[in-house]
């Protein structure tokens, strides 16, 4: 008879931290606050205690607890889960916890669902708002990090170039193209490593519903249009006021500007393919309508130099990071907008998940008022879109309601 070998792939250590692992999830699910402080910040064998997975479900910590104030019946009260106030108060004490401890806020399960979208499905709102803001603070710390990555970088960058000049004095300095880099959209596109670089490089697919790119991204879509309706009326309540419009698309926003009749209408538009769909169209002998081929990035400097001003802005681009969203806003719309003027933006930051959305909400509220702008939001409802996603790699739409903002300089 063959002696039972030892299977090499497990061993004792191994299987004590599965075992710390399930204890940790277990005080969370108890919401024993007590047990699970000294576990997250004794296990040296786990040492990120807080965000340990579940191998059956994928929950965390934060997942384990949250969902431990699931309503145990189908009891609802104003369509909301009733959740119990006892419960609920030992999960708020258990959730702050555990965030204080680095707790990850997005997180997903084996359900791909963020703690988040755990603590609004079952109906615990306060949790919900408390991953909400954990999610705010994230991300505001990640774009200060950024600044200061990009200030660190500069400098050493002026160091090595004088350096470098002492050397060699005819050699002239490198030039790097910040759209190059893979970060998160601004108006969360299908495929979130899409660079800016990359969309520009690509060829499109321009139909009368929709634009695609090479990649079969959405880029822009028909069932936007009463989101752009609403915002044209908005930034243009009267006629003869001057606009300027980045990123053309499909052209339904200009086409509702047109509408207002404007003084001047100004559009930019960095991708080849829509400025010769653009030209086709007839936009470039439409009455005011001046066509700048380019990144914003590029042409708006020069606007600034030349003194135009404008009554009204809007911004919908494709593929750009939060951090241009935010230099955008920051540094150029100040030299652009008439003091009384109001300025716009496609509204679509994180809108693959409520969570992600109602944390960039609240991350852009907070820049824009640093910036000094007030801004103004507005609900609009979105039909259900099943239908619209076909042939589309992703759908980068899936919340209830659209919120429209409408930007002004402080008084």
């Amino acid at each position: 008879m063959a002696e039972p070998t030892e299977d090499p792939q497990i061993t004792f250590t191994q299987i004590d931290v599965d075992l710390d692992v399930q204890e940790i999830l277990l005080a969370a699910s108890q919401h024993d606050f007590a047990k699970l402080r000294q576990l997250v910040r004794t296990q040296s064998q786990l040492p990120d205690a807080a965000n340990v997975k579940d191998p059956e479900t994928g929950y965390s910590p934060l997942h384990s607890a949250i969902a431990a104030c699931e309503p145990e019946t189908d009891d609802k009260t104003n369509g909301a889960a009733t959740v119990d106030p006892d419960v609920l108060k030992s999960g708020i004490a258990t959730v702050k916890l555990l965030l204080q401890e680095g707790a990850i806020w997005n997180d997903l399960d084996n359900n791909d669902e963020t703690p988040g979208c755990l603590a609004r499905r079952i109906g615990a709102l306060e949790l919900y708002e408390l991953i909400v803001d954990a999610g705010v603070r994230a991300e505001m710390l990640m774009n200060r990090l950024d600044g200061y990555e990009e200030l660190s970088e500069d400098e050493n960058e002026d160091e090595e170039q004088e350096a470098k000049t002492e050397e060699e004095p005819e050699t002239a300095p490198e030039l790097v193209d910040a759209s190059e880099q893979e970060t998160a959209p601004t108006d969360a596109p299908a495929n979130p490593q899409v660079s800016n670089r990359g969309y520009l490089d690509s060829n499109l697919t321009i139909e009368q519903d929709r634009i695609l790119d090479s990649d079969q991204n959405g880029v822009m879509m028909e069932w936007e249009r009463e989101i752009m309706r609403k915002s044209a009326a908005k930034l243009l309540p009267t006629p003869g006021l001057k606009v300027l419009n980045i990123g053309h698309g499909m052209g339904i926003v200009d086409g509702f500007l047109q509408e207002k009749a404007p003084a001047s209408h100004h559009i930019i538009e960095a991708h080849a393919d829509v400025v010769a769909e653009m030209k086709k169209r007839g936009w470039d002998s439409k009455p005011g309508v001046v066509i700048h081929e380019g990144r914003w990035q590029d042409i708006l400097p020069a606007l600034v130099e030349n003194g135009e001003t404008f009554d009204a802005i809007y911004y919908d681009t494709f593929a750009e990071s939060y951090a241009d969203f935010r230099d955008f806003f920051s540094e150029q719309v100040i030299g652009l907008l008439e003091q009384e003027g109001k300025w716009g933006f496609f509204n679509g930051m994180g809108a693959d998940r409520q969570i992600s959305y109602d944390v960039y909400q609240k991350v852009a509220e907070m820049d824009l008022f640093e910036a000094g702008f007030d801004v103004e939001w507005e609900d609009i409802p979105v039909p259900k879109l099943e239908g619209e996603w076909e042939g589309v790699r992703r759908a980068y739409w899936v919340v209830d309601n659209y919120r429209l903002p409408l930007c002004r300089f402080m008084d």
